[in-house]
């Protein structure tokens, strides 16, 4: 007898609800949250092999679906939002009820945002990225802490490059500073140490890679993408095969504008940024060399510009680097400038200006 299972997991318990392909429930319970729990779930139900369980968006859904496939189940994670949206009773929410809306819509086939659970190579990947950003973000923090003491006795100039350690002790080595320089020597010590892990994750990352360095190093042939943001890219799109075309891996990092289509109204407004931000951030980070007279991408980007402004310019720079990369990847080929449908400009040198938009004339020339 076909089996369907629904679990709604929480950090201590997971409670479940099983069903059998007419609908009816057969069992229903709580267990703990990790190896034994799931032990034991699935010898209450007697699960035969390649059962499908579903579970909800979270931080625990990687680890239990990853778990629960070495077991020989087919997890299935679903989007949370799309699972409260499709709930029955949205006003009245409790871990049984979410637990059998789970079970019931994944047996009558309602879900479609099924997410995506990499391998472990991909997920230690995510990690080593995500733990990088946060000591990153932890770094800024303490040099902008410190402009802000300095700006505060208006000696915001003697702080313009806190990048290295050397820096941080010529500031503090300052007469002028000294009324500041225990509070001064405290944001320097903590910038050392989360220094220091950024450094070491770098390390990590090398090693972690490895599986795709020749993915990676194809994507770094893009003038602007360096080791992090094709390393980024390798982690969130983790496989090519997911997407039937460079506009849906587009879509999927949040790049292409939302739409309102109804009726004789068509509007096209900001960017969705659905999917990972911290991708979309190096992306555009990337974006900004396109504004480089030398930049193969700066004839599209000037264009861009000067009809909608510097940051629309970027963010569709950034699209097109997206859909560049992918096709890249998938195709397994080189950035190869002769796909842009520009031609060197060397007339233009006088005006800093490498790359221009190909005439139909120079496009025939070339094809």
């Amino acid at each position: 007898m076909a089996m369907i299972i629904g679990m709604d997991v929480h950090s201590k318990k997971t409670v479940y609800v099983a069903q059998n392909e007419e609908g009816k429930v057969i069992k229903e319970g709580a267990v703990t949250t990790g190896v034994e729990g799931m032990e034991q779930m699935l010898a209450a139900l007697n699960a035969p092999e390649q059962t499908r369980i579903g579970l909800e968006t979270g931080t625990q859904a990687t680890w239990i679906s990853r778990l629960l496939a070495s077991m020989g189940m087919n997890p299935v994670v679903i989007d949370a939002r799309e699972v409260r949206a499709k709930a029955r009773r949205i006003g009245q929410k409790s871990d049984r009820r979410d637990a059998f809306e789970i079970c019931d819509g994944l047996r009558r086939g309602i879900y479609t945002t099924i997410v995506f659970v990499p391998d472990a190579p991909t997920q230690r990947l995510r990690q080593i990225l995500s733990r990088r950003r946060h000591f990153v973000k932890l770094c800024t923090g303490q040099v902008n802490a410190a402009k802000f003491l300095l700006r505060a006795v208006g000696l915001s100039g003697q702080a313009s490059y806190l990048r290295t350690e050397a820096a941080w002790q010529k500031l503090l080595a300052k007469p002028a500073l000294a009324s500041l320089h225990d509070h001064l020597a405290m944001h320097a010590e903590v910038w050392k140490v989360a220094h220091q892990h950024v450094q070491r994750l770098e390390k990590e990352l090398k090693e972690a890679v490895v599986f795709a360095e020749k993915e990676r190093q194809r994507l770094m042939t893009v003038p602007g993408v360096g080791p992090i943001t094709a390393s980024s890219f390798i982690a969130v799109l983790a496989n090519t095969d997911r997407f039937p075309t460079s506009s849906h891996a587009a879509s999927y990092i949040g790049l292409v504008p939302s739409t309102y289509d109804s009726g004789e109204t068509e509007r096209h407004g900001r960017i969705t940024k659905r999917g990972s931000g911290e991708l979309r951030t190096l992306l555009c980070e990337a974006a900004h060399h396109a504004a480089r007279p030398a930049h193969p991408l700066n004839p599209y980007w000037r264009r861009i510009a000067a009809k909608a402004g510097y940051r629309k310019a970027v963010v569709a720079v950034a699209h097109r680097l997206a859909r560049i990369l992918f096709q890249m990847w998938r195709n397994g080929e080189d950035f190869d400038v002769r796909k842009l449908n520009v031609v060197y400009d060397g007339k233009a040198l006088v005006r800093k200006r490498y790359y221009k938009i190909a005439t139909a004339a120079e496009a025939a020339l070339r094809s």
